[in-house]
């Protein structure tokens, strides 16, 4: 009977330590979004989708701010990713969005409205309904190298064709191409990262000699390209929104058909999941539209 309550007494402290990291992700990920988009507005239209985007962008120290936010983000977002589920962890990620509210209304010099208020208790609650009917339990930490195979194939064939079309495009549809791109590749990464934290357990060195280490920082690269050319590409309220929706979403799938991760399936329990996510999904979007989030868009004036 001890046994038993030390291990859930363990178990539960692994899924408080899970949630409060990507909550703190969250908040990061918020901070580096909200400057990131401030600084690429000012880079020079033929920079998109290049690395001398990133060579300009290394100048702005407002930039390297938001890549600091970014980076101490992804520190709290692997130690989830280590303890927690990938359909737990990734959905959670989207409150950053609540947190880039506030931080957008300050940077603009606007207030917030009653509709914002509304369509962020949207987004909690969508969360809330997913997380709980769903009952998400953890799957395998590592999957084989057929299945990545397969994996990798499709996450980022479609990053790509999404990445060259919205390349292509003009605005108001290139931002939310670039964006989506971005959200799978962000998807993808969820589950590199997954795999590499429990790597990590088997000794650091030893993870040098894995793929999967190469391939994270192959995809980080990629989403960090393709990410920063869709705030360049336009307003914030059509990037941030979308990477929002589309990384829970492929990461739900990279965790449930990938590593196992179960979710419950009875027919009225599903109904209730896609009730959770399509609220939360409209928050997003009506966040999205707030006038905070809106004014962020407009470049610094030199």
């Amino acid at each position: 009977m001890w046994q038993t309550a030390g291990a859930e007494g363990r178990r539960y402290g692994r899924d408080v330590l899970a949630v409060l990291a990507a909550l703190g992700a969250a908040l990061l990920y918020a901070v580096a979004s909200v400057l990131q988009h401030r600084a690429a507005l000012d880079q020079p239209a033929e920079r998109s989708m290049h690395l001398g985007l990133l060579a300009g962008l290394l100048r702005r120290p407002m930039w390297l701010i938001g890549i600091a936010a970014d980076a101490g983000g992804f520190v709290l977002q692997f130690i989830a990713l280590a303890v927690g589920a990938i359909v737990v962890i990734q959905p959670l990620l989207v409150v950053g969005l609540l947190f880039a509210l506030p931080l957008s209304a300050w940077a603009s010099g606007r207030r917030t409205r009653r509709m914002d208020h509304v369509a962020a208790l949207a987004v909690c609650a969508g969360l809330a309904l997913f997380l709980t009917v769903a009952n998400p339990a953890a799957g395998r930490a590592f999957i084989g190298d057929r299945r990545w195979l397969l994996l990798l194939t499709t996450a980022s064939g479609t990053a790509a064709a999404l990445a060259i079309v919205g390349h292509r495009a003009r605005n108001p549809v290139r931002p939310v191409l670039l964006a989506a791109s971005t959200g799978v590749l962000y998807g993808l990464a969820a589950g590199l990262t997954k795999t590499t934290s429990h790597l990590l357990e088997r000794g650091i060195l030893g993870t040098f000699a894995h793929w999967p280490l190469y391939a994270l920082a192959a995809v980080g690269l990629a989403s960090l390209v393709v990410g920063q050319s869709s705030f360049q590409a336009g307003s914030l309220e059509l990037s941030l929104p979308t990477m929002s929706v589309v990384d829970p979403v492929v990461s739900v799938l990279i965790g449930t058909f990938a590593f196992h991760e179960t979710l419950t399936s009875s027919p009225l329990d599903v109904v209730a999941e896609v009730v959770g996510l399509l609220l939360t999904a409209a928050g997003v979007y009506l966040l999205a539209r707030a006038p905070a989030i809106r004014a962020v868009r407009e470049p610094p004036q030199h």
